[in-house]
C-alpha cells in the first residue's frame, strides 16, 4: 500500500512540474506537437529603425512597456536586400532570400528585349520557395490570419485574412462592413485611399480578427512609416510623429487580446523589416546603359533593351535581355555602371552567398550584378540625359543598402506569454524570429537557418 501511495506521489509531483511550466516551452514540447492554447501576434512596423527605438526622447509608451516586460534586441540583423517584402519573407521563413527566392516587393517578370517588371500581385506559391511558419502552423492544425502581410497573395495555408488591397467577398471584409468597423466605399476603393486612413483600417481588421476569431498565428504589418521617410527622409519630424502615431496602434491590438480574453495566452513580437537612410543624390543607371547604346529611348521611355538595372533603392540589380553567350553585353554593362558617381561596389555572382543572395543560375529572381550605393545616394529607374541628379521631396529617405549597414538596423520586441522579462540581447538577426515563434506555438521549424532565442524564453 505504501508503495503504490509512494508511486502515485512521484507522478503527482512530476505533473505538477510540467503544469507549472508555460505551455509551448515544456521539454517535450516539440515531440507533443501544436499548442492549441498559444497566441502569437506578430507585428511589423515598416521601415521602423533601431536607433529611434532607442531613443528615449520618443513617446512610445505602449512599445516601451512592451520592451520592459519582455525582451528585446538592440538591432535586429535584416536580409539583403533590404526592401519589404524579402525581410517580410525571412522573417516568417527563417531563411534568407538566398533560399526562399523572394528579391524584389513582387515577382519580377521578364521579356525578351525589354526592362524586366515587378508584379506585386502574384501568388505566394510563384514567389516564396521555402515553407512558412503559417504554413506549417496550418499543416499541424492551428489557425493563421494575416493582414496587410507581403509575398502571401492566395496563400491557401491562412484561414482569416485582410489584404494589402483587400477583397470586397472576403468573409472579413463583409464581417467588417456589416459590422461598420468600415464603410464599403472604403473597402471597394482601397487601393486609392491615403496610406494613414489604410494603416487605420488594416489595424481594425487585425483587431477584428483577433477579437472574433482568436487565431492561433496572427501577421500584422503597417506601412505609414515607410512611406513618410521615404517622402520627408528618416529622423524627421514626419516620421517621429509617424512612429508615436504606431504606438498608438500597436496599443488598439494589445487592447483587441485583452477583449479577446486572451491576454495570457499571448506572446507579442513587434518587429520592422528595415531601417533606413538619408538620401541626397539619385542615381541613374539606365541612362548610363542608353548612352553605351544598351537601351533605346523614345520620349523617356525604354522601347528596347539588351540590358537593364533594376533599382532598389541603396542596391540595384543589373540583367541582360537578350542573349549573350559571350557575356559582350554583361561586360559592357559592368563598364558603365562601375564608374558612376555614386556607387559602390559591384558584385558578381562569386559573391552573392556572402550577402544571403541567389545566384543567377539557382534563381531567375537574380541579375548578374548586384550594384550598391554610397552613403547618401540610392538608384532610380529614370531615363532622360542626366545620370545623377538631387533627391527631391519624395525621396529623401531610402533602404535596399547592405544589411550590415548600422543605419539599416530593425527593431526586435518579444512580450507576454513565455517570455523572460528584463532581457536586452545585443543582436539578433530576422531569421531567428520564425523558428522562436514556431517553439512559443509548440513547433519546430526544422528547415529554418535561423536559431531559437532561447535566452528570451522563460521555462528554459
Amino acid at each position: 500500500m505504501l508503495m503504490r501511495m509512494t508511486h502515485r506521489f512521484r507522478w503527482l509531483v512530476v505533473a505538477i512540474a510540467v503544469l507549472s511550466t508555460p505551455a509551448g516551452l515544456r521539454p517535450s514540447a516539440q515531440s507533443a506537437g501544436p499548442d492549441r492554447s498559444a497566441h502569437v501576434v506578430l507585428i511589423s512596423l515598416d521601415g521602423f529603425t533601431a536607433r529611434a527605438l532607442a531613443d528615449p526622447a520618443l513617446p512610445l509608451p505602449t512599445l516601451r512597456r512592451l520592451a520592459k516586460d519582455g525582451a528585446t534586441a538592440k538591432v535586429m540583423t535584416p536580409a539583403n536586400p533590404t526592401v519589404t517584402w524579402a525581410n517580410h519573407t525571412s522573417i516568417i521563413s527563417g531563411v534568407t532570400p538566398a533560399k526562399h527566392g523572394v528579391i524584389f516587393n513582387g515577382l519580377l517578370v521578364h521579356e525578351p528585349g525589354m526592362p524586366p517588371k515587378v508584379e506585386p500581385w502574384r501568388d505566394k506559391a510563384e514567389m516564396v520557395h521555402a515553407p512558412t511558419l503559417y504554413d506549417l502552423a496550418h499543416a499541424k492544425g492551428l489557425t493563421t490570419a494575416q493582414v496587410d502581410w507581403v509575398a502571401i497573395w492566395n496563400a491557401p495555408t491562412v484561414t482569416w485574412e485582410f489584404r494589402e488591397r483587400p477583397d470586397p467577398a472576403n468573409p472579413i471584409s463583409r464581417e467588417m462592413v456589416a459590422a461598420r468597423l468600415v464603410p464599403q466605399d472604403d473597402v471597394d476603393n482601397f487601393s486609392s485611399r491615403n496610406i494613414v486612413l489604410r494603416d487605420r483600417i488594416w489595424t481594425d481588421a487585425a483587431a477584428h480578427i483577433i477579437t472574433a476569431h482568436k487565431p492561433n498565428l496572427m501577421m500584422f504589418h503597417l506601412l505609414t512609416l515607410d512611406s513618410m521617410q521615404h517622402r520627408y527622409g528618416p529622423d524627421t519630424l514626419a516620421a517621429q510623429e509617424t512612429m508615436a502615431h504606431l504606438d498608438a496602434q500597436v496599443a488598439d491590438i494589445v487592447e483587441a487580446v485583452r477583449r479577446a480574453g486572451i491576454l495570457d495566452q499571448t506572446t507579442f513580437v513587434i518587429v520592422s523589416d528595415h531601417g533606413f537612410k538619408r538620401v541626397k543624390r539619385l542615381i541613374n543607371p539606365n541612362v548610363a546603359l542608353a548612352k553605351a547604346g544598351l537601351v533605346q529611348v523614345t520620349d523617356d521611355k525604354a522601347t528596347h533593351a539588351d540590358a537593364w538595372i533594376v533599382p532598389e533603392g541603396g542596391s540595384a540589380l543589373a540583367y541582360v535581355t537578350v542573349p549573350d553567350a559571350d557575356g559582350a553585353k554583361l561586360a559592357q554593362v559592368r563598364s558603365a555602371v562601375a564608374g558612376l558617381e555614386g556607387v559602390d561596389k559591384v558584385v558578381e555572382p562569386a559573391d552573392y552567398a556572402s550577402y544571403g543572395l541567389p545566384v543567377p543560375t539557382v534563381s531567375d529572381q537574380m541579375g548578374p550584378l548586384f550594384i550598391t550605393a554610397k552613403p547618401g545616394y540610392a538608384f532610380t529607374a529614370a531615363l532622360g540625359n542626366a545620370l545623377v541628379t538631387d533627391a527631391t521631396e519624395g525621396s529623401f529617405g531610402a533602404h535596399g543598402y547592405v544589411a550590415s549597414d548600422p543605419e539599416l538596423g530593425a527593431i526586435f520586441i518579444a512580450s507576454g506569454r513565455g517570455i523572460k522579462a528584463g532581457v536586452t540581447l545585443d543582436s539578433v538577426r530576422n531569421i531567428d524570429v520564425a523558428p522562436t515563434l514556431a517553439r512559443l506555438l509548440g513547433l519546430e521549424l526544422s528547415n529554418a537557418d535561423g536559431t531559437v532565442l532561447t535566452a528570451i524564453l522563460s521555462g528554459r
